[in-house]
């Protein structure tokens, strides 16, 4: 029998991406989105690419009665994979609030449910946000957790300790928390990929809006940093090597192969690339020359990460397989469909 995965947020960016590898692995997939951040077309991608159109409800995860009643017409639910949340760090600054308010009460509305509908186990979207401005890089997992530059950074961190903490009170169940670096790129069908609401808060969707002709040009947010070129630098990964780790550290959980009931990853290229070299990236992959502008930074935004993913490759057995040129392109190819619709 198939296991099956509610994955909430599942028609958003990292969530539609998921999905589409975990249908491939075999598992049944129930997707709950309010669609705040995505479009219901979404599904349409999914089931061109897979041939399955997941079981859909539109319903808001912080309302627990609505919750409540999928867990209850749903059955015995295998795991969760939770990317419902909201994600930008700028927006955040300024709406501390909400940030709070959706990210926290959704994910413990979760763990209500895990328990109530014995739900073994639970997979968490956290943030390389949650180690604020490191003291040495590459960062592990054992890198200090240290204050976060914005309140989506201190959700992700108030996430994992909720977690943690319920974990350590529960002792049948398992969780993992993903603390993953900077995804790009899109679907190489371009059936699926990043589609923000509004203006970008991400890089890449404002380079490839910016390229088509969508923004007049891209604001560059410092040039000021103690970086070779100035910028900030990240540790950028294509979505769908992000998506098959989600589906490895679900199956270790599974198959009872975990360490401990809570354990914690690193997701990313263990390579630092500049916003500026992400642009140079850009433009020789696709051929299109940018027009962009250096302003002030933006609150909330630290200088420089990226990760050390030595332990997801050692016990995950997943390392990434795409290069950023390769992903620049996935999201152009992406951006063009989406022109085209």
């Amino acid at each position: 029998m198939r296991k099956k995965i509610v994955v909430t947020g599942g028609t958003g960016y990292i969530g539609s991406h998921t999905v589409v590898e975990l249908v491939a692995s075999g598992f049944d997939v129930v997707i709950i989105d309010n669609l705040f951040n995505s479009d219901i077309t979404v599904l349409d991608g999914i089931h061109a690419i897979t041939g399955v159109r997941p079981r859909f409800y539109d319903y808001d995860i912080c309302d627990l009665t609505q919750l409540e009643s999928v867990f209850a017409a749903e059955g015995q639910v295998d795991a969760i994979i939770h990317f419902a949340a909201y994600k930008a760090v700028g927006e955040s600054v300024r709406k501390p609030l909400e940030y709070y308010r959706n990210n926290l009460v959704s994910l413990m509305n979760l763990l209500d449910m895990m328990e109530r509908h014995n739900t073994p186990a639970l997979v968490f979207s956290s943030s390389c946000t949650v180690y604020g401005q490191p003291d040495e890089l590459p960062v592990t997992e054992l890198s200090q957790v240290k204050e976060a530059a914005s309140p989506y950074g201190y959700t992700k961190q108030a996430g994992e300790i909720i977690i943690r903490d319920t974990m350590a009170a529960r002792p049948s169940q398992t969780a993992v928390s993903l603390r993953y670096f900077n995804p790009i790129g899109a679907h190489p069908t371009a059936l699926i990929g990043e589609q923000p609401h509004g203006v970008p808060e991400n890089l890449v969707p404002f380079i490839t809006q910016t390229a088509i002709g969508i923004r007049d040009e891209l604001k560059v947010f410092g040039n000021d940093y103690d970086t070779p070129d100035g910028s900030c630098i990240r540790d950028y990964l294509h979505v769908v090597d992000l998506a098959r780790a989600h589906v490895m550290a679900l199956q270790r959980m599974l198959e009872g192969k975990n360490k401990a009931n809570y354990e914690v990853f690193n997701l990313g290229m263990g390579k630092g690339v500049s916003v500026l070299e992400a642009i140079t990236a850009f433009e020789k992959a696709t051929g299109v020359r940018l027009k962009y502008s250096v302003t002030g930074r933006r609150a909330g935004d630290i200088e420089k990460i990226w990760a050390d993913p030595s332990l997801a490759n050692r016990e995950l057995h997943w390392k990434t397989e795409i290069s950023i040129e390769e992903a620049m392109e996935t999201a152009w190819r992406w951006e063009n469909k989406l022109k085209n619709r």
